[in-house]
């Protein structure tokens, strides 16, 4: 059996290599017959052609080939996790060509493939190749980086960055296929790649990248990845203004690998309180609330661009509720920022943002009760005009009853504040049923 199939791999070569030149060619064949009838019509901005570079992969595995066993081995590998990766990601421009028949036909060599080298399972296979083959990938996606020290002009101008879109597809694949405890053993090798394509400026080759990082943040410890988390969080805030069309990803990411590094609670270990001043606080709490400020903050400035694209805001509502959990009453620092989008949300046209809107402001108050805040009487106002605009909305119960649920939270949090301010709506002709269904909501709750 591989070294592999027992979870310990050694420095030595991969038991791939040692599979017979024959079986890869036999492998290859099928693979090779279906690529070849796949349409494809090559990009005009691009000078590659993805579907020549699969078939020059696998026509390398003939005997007339120069190339070593070893590197057609790996070209042929290669290839077949290129097929692959189509099939999770549909919507990729560079793969979007790759049929199912195709994909299948991949994913059945690679079975065969990982038999033929004795391993238990593809991942193992993946895991044992890592260290021959990441490398590579590493180099090829940083090939076509923005140089560092002159961002006008590209390390390689002349290499089509099709090659490193590729080259992180493979990569993202590579990393999917091997889960915990596994994975924790190749942080190493991994993230540092992951890192170089975060790093890069094509949308896709980031895309990737974040897709890696969110299977490794759900597959190894929060102590494999420590070793990493400032490189890795550093990057995370500095892909917070991407396009648009990485915003979902990028939150994803972002507060995945926030929550899963940052364990340590940001209040203040010695009060277990809130502490405006943070006079008490350790220089690791600090630390850890500094990277919750710090990302919350690059968030908020992102969104307070285009406060009124829809995408982005339903997103970032619909992800950003565990950094709201893990900061607590930290939460309160952000407020005037956090309500003043708030308050222009809770007015759109869409249902859902309006729902999303009334569910992170209830998790707020739980968790905060929104003390030292000069917000209370504006949101009291913003929710009974909520309640009136409900009557022309589809899902009015539903709204109604979540202004409800967030008018019975105030009134317990704000006491005398909230009486004072609801007091003036309760005589409001156009809110007899609002009224009536609060004071009836509130009897139920002291009876109880």
């Amino acid at each position: 059996m591989a070294a592999g199939a027992t979870g310990e791999f050694s420095s030595g070569e991969s038991m791939c290599f040692s599979i017979p030149l024959s079986v890869i060619l036999q492998l290859s064949s099928p693979v090779l017959e279906t690529l070849e009838a796949t349409p494809y019509t090559p990009p005009e901005s691009s000078p590659l052609s993805i579907k020549s570079l699969l078939q020059s992969l696998l026509s390398s595995n003939s005997a007339s080939c120069s190339n070593s066993n070893k590197e057609q081995i790996k070209n042929f590998f290669l290839c077949l996790a290129t097929i692959a990766s189509a099939s999770d990601l549909r919507d990729s421009p560079t793969l979007c060509w790759i049929t199912t028949d195709l994909t299948l036909s991949a994913k059945s060599a690679l079975q065969q493939f990982c038999e033929a080298g004795l391993y238990g399972s593809v991942g193992e296979m993946v895991a044992d190749l890592f260290g021959e083959i990441v490398p590579d990938l590493k180099r090829v996606i940083k090939e076509t980086c923005v140089d560092t020290e002159n961002e006008e002009e590209l390390v390689s101008a002349n290499v089509p960055v099709g090659y490193s879109i590729v080259a992180a597809h493979q990569f993202r694949w590579m990393v999917s296929q091997v889960g915990y405890p596994l994975l924790g053993k190749f942080c190493w090798l991994v993230i540092p790649c992951a890192l170089t394509a975060l790093d890069h400026w094509s949308p896709e080759v980031k895309a990737q990248g974040m897709v890696t990082f969110i299977h490794i943040a759900n597959n190894v410890s929060t102590t494999e990845l420590s070793w990493y988390e400032e490189a890795i969080l550093d990057a995370c805030c500095r892909n917070i203004p991407s396009s648009d069309e990485l915003w979902y990803h990028v939150v994803e990411v972002s507060v995945l690998l926030l929550t899963h590094t940052q364990k340590g609670n940001p209040r203040s270990p010695c009060t277990g309180s809130f502490n405006p001043g943070f006079l008490s606080e350790t220089s690791e709490a600090v630390a850890v609330r500094n990277w919750f400020d710090r990302m919350l903050s690059e968030m908020l400035g992102h969104l307070e661009r285009q406060p009124f694209n829809k995408e982005r805001r339903d997103a970032w509502l619909s992800l950003i509720e565990p950094v709201f959990d893990a900061m607590g009453l930290f939460v309160v620092a952000h407020f005037r920022r956090l309500f003043s989008l708030f308050f222009q949300w809770m007015h759109a046209d869409d249902d859902q943002t309006v729902t999303l809107v009334l569910e992170r402001l209830n998790a707020i108050i739980k968790l905060t009760w929104i003390r030292k805040s000069p917000h209370t009487e504006r949101l009291v106002d913003e929710l009974v005009l909520i309640y009136k605009e409900s009557a022309a909305r589809k899902n009015r119960e539903l709204l109604r009853s979540s202004i409800l649920q967030l008018l019975s939270l105030l009134q317990r949090c704000k006491g005398v504040q909230f009486e004072s301010t609801w007091e003036k709506h309760t005589h409001d002709p156009d809110l007899v049923m609002l009224v009536s269904s609060f004071n009836q909501h509130q009897m139920q709750i002291t009876g109880s």
